[in-house]
């Protein structure tokens, strides 16, 4: 594959990292690390209030300056942890940033096995110009091979090269 492929992703405790980096290994994309201008608390009830207020409210985080954007790319992976059921606010912020108008959009989460309220949908109601193709979610403490994982979930999603 060639340069046409972006993989951006906020990653949190570094599980969404870990699956970028897979993406990025089996599709030769570039990768790029979304961050916001101010850190999200360490402590996990200060960090949850907040996420909730985010998104009770539709209210993005500031991002330091990315070094890629989905401009020059075809194919965008985006990928981001499951908080509070949806996209953490980071990968929204990003997302809305960006004109995915006719990319092909490729969402992937991490989980610890929280429910989904719409990471999916939220991603599509952020770039509904976009080619949304199926979403990967990968459980963190899963046993099943990473590589494996997202190998056929890449067959499934990006047209024959």
């Amino acid at each position: 594959m060639n340069g046409e492929i972006l993989v951006v992703c906020y990653s949190y405790s570094g599980k969404t990292r870990r699956i970028a980096e897979m993406i990025e290994q089996l599709t030769g994309g570039r990768r790029s690390h979304i961050y916001p201008r101010q850190p999200y608390p360490a402590d996990f009830e200060q960090l949850l209030s907040q996420v909730k207020r985010e998104n009770e409210t539709g209210t993005f985080p500031a991002l330091l300056p990315v070094t890629e954007r989905a401009d020059k790319y075809d194919i965008i992976f985006a990928g981001s942890p499951n908080w509070c059921g949806t996209i953490a606010p980071p990968l929204a912020a990003w997302l809305k940033e960006n004109d995915m108008t006719g990319k092909t959009l490729l969402p992937f989460f991490s989980h610890c096995g929280g429910e989904d309220k719409g990471m999916e949908q939220a991603v599509r109601n952020l770039c509904p110009a976009a080619k949304t193709g199926s979403s990967l979610y990968v459980l963190e403490n899963r046993r099943e091979n990473l590589q494996d994982m997202v190998q056929a979930w890449l067959e499934q999603n990006l047209p024959e090269k």
